[in-house]
């Protein structure tokens, strides 16, 4: 074998190992990119999850809003992402409890009783104005000593929460996607999809509430989200018996 051809040779194994070595390196590296994804959802290989969403006032049929459609379609594409399944449920169909699987509830409380009944239960520093008369009340939020209410298609609020019962760390989570319209549902779940990884890395399991404002709506959609504040303290203490003032500070 002459130098000439020696070397083409051992260029040829070396490019191969590189080659070989860089494959495991990014097949490592997106494993456990996808163990993290997994974990904060809760979602293992093959895992069931539920969406569960809010029948349309009045029908026997489990009919959504078009922009809960959006954000259903939005949280999908996460589960399929994490290797995981989906069952879509109607809110007044879901008897049982949380923590075995998986959940992602979308719809005010005024739709949807599921997240009527975790927000008493997880939430209940959370109040929001269900009433149907017109009023500049109408669909606020109550957080605390604070409330935030509702100016549609310039500024509307939606709280985002990840939350888990007790301290088990085999118990699965519960995202919470409250908002005071339907598009700032599909918000939300956008802002889930886009921001997961940091919110891993800042919150790792625990449970948190964040108050998100959509701004513009009418001219933006659902696209352009602030975050106005960490609600998880005030959202988890229960409200005591005080003076609400109104918060305009996130305008």
């Amino acid at each position: 074998m002459t130098d000439d051809v020696r070397n083409i040779v051992l260029g040829v194994v070396a490019a191969g190992i590189s080659a070989a070595l860089g494959w495991v390196a990014r097949t490592y590296l997106w494993k456990r990119k996808l163990r993290r994804k997994q974990a904060f959802f809760g979602l293992p290989d093959h895992s069931e999850s539920l969406l569960v969403v809010n029948r349309e006032a009045g029908g026997p049929e489990l009919t959504v809003m078009r922009h809960d459609v959006f954000a259903l379609l939005e949280l999908a594409a996460l589960i399929k992402d994490c290797n995981a399944h989906a069952q879509v449920v109607a809110h007044d169909a879901t008897q049982q409890g949380f923590g075995e699987r998986t959940e992602f509830c979308v719809g005010g409380p005024a739709s949807n009783r599921r997240m009527l009944a975790h927000l008493q239960s997880l939430l209940p520093g959370v109040r929001v104005n269900v009433d149907a008369e017109p009023g500049p009340d109408r669909g606020a939020f109550q957080i605390g000593t604070e409330r935030y209410r509702l100016e549609a298609g310039k500024g509307e609020y939606v709280i985002l929460a990840r939350l888990t019962a007790g301290q088990s760390r085999e118990a699965r989570p519960v995202f919470l996607f409250c908002g005071q319209r339907a598009i700032t549902n599909q918000a939300a779940t956008r802002y889930l999809a886009r921001n997961h990884e940091r919110l891993a890395r800042k919150h790792g399991g625990n449970s948190f509430a964040l108050l998100l404002k959509v701004v513009n709506s009418q001219a933006y959609g659902p696209d352009v989200v602030e975050v106005v504040t960490d609600i998880t303290r005030a959202a988890q203490t229960p409200l005591p018996d005080v003076a609400v003032r109104d918060s305009h500070r996130a305008s």
